[in-house]
């Protein structure tokens, strides 16, 4: 274990997120049972629209418990957030360079519906990470521990602190002209920029 990595399973996660995992070659660990936190990347991600910064948020199902396990996190459709997901990610990423290239592979998920939040984040790191073209395995947890010997990411990337990217260097973004640079934002916005050389960039 030594050489892998834990983390948080993220609602398409950020640069950050993914530079990490390309800096250390070992097995991806995903955290089943930490407590569900409230605000972070588990259920949202951030991406670049003509008007700034937009999060898009996946809601969940509210028990009476607050502390519940990440992997019983169920997700609500008591709206159509998948379709104005959907319709953000067309919007913002229409016009960029690779986004009919990947349209297909990311369609499913906001036509399926996953019961746990969990499942679904998974689902599209397998996704994310094929479109890197990074060799990892997935691995899981089998029960919680507040801190590893293993790199621990699960608390460092998030979205009220500092990027764990030190000093990013801009790539090509569609509304930088309007926006400047906006750096660590979800991984689709580095993959419908850059496409293949998306790798080169983490």
């Amino acid at each position: 274990m030594s050489n892998s990595i834990i983390l948080s399973a993220n609602y398409l996660p950020p640069v950050s997120y993914f530079h990490a995992i390309a800096q250390n070659d070992g097995n991806v660990i995903l955290d089943k049972y930490e407590h569900f936190p409230k605000q972070t990347y588990r259920n949202r991600a951030k991406i670049a629209t003509a008007n700034g910064i937009l999060d898009l948020i996946v809601p969940i199902q509210h028990g009476r418990k607050e502390r519940i396990a990440m992997k019983d996190v169920k997700i609500t459709y008591d709206h159509e957030w998948q379709r104005l997901h959907w319709l953000s990610l067309q919007t913002a990423y229409r016009s960029s360079p690779y986004f009919e290239f990947y349209e297909d592979d990311f369609r499913p998920f906001y036509e399926e519906k996953h019961e746990f939040l969990f499942d679904f984040n998974v689902a599209q790191l397998e996704l994310i990470l094929k479109c890197l073209k990074l060799k990892r395995t997935i691995d899981f947890t089998e029960t919680y521990e507040k801190s590893y010997e293993s790199s621990d990411f699960r608390s460092l990337i998030h979205p009220k602190k500092g990027s764990v990217l030190q000093n990013p260097k801009p790539y090509y973004q569609i509304f930088e002209e309007r926006h400047g640079f906006l750096p660590d934002l979800s991984v689709i916005d580095l993959i419908f920029n850059q496409g293949p050389q998306s790798k080169n960039y983490l």
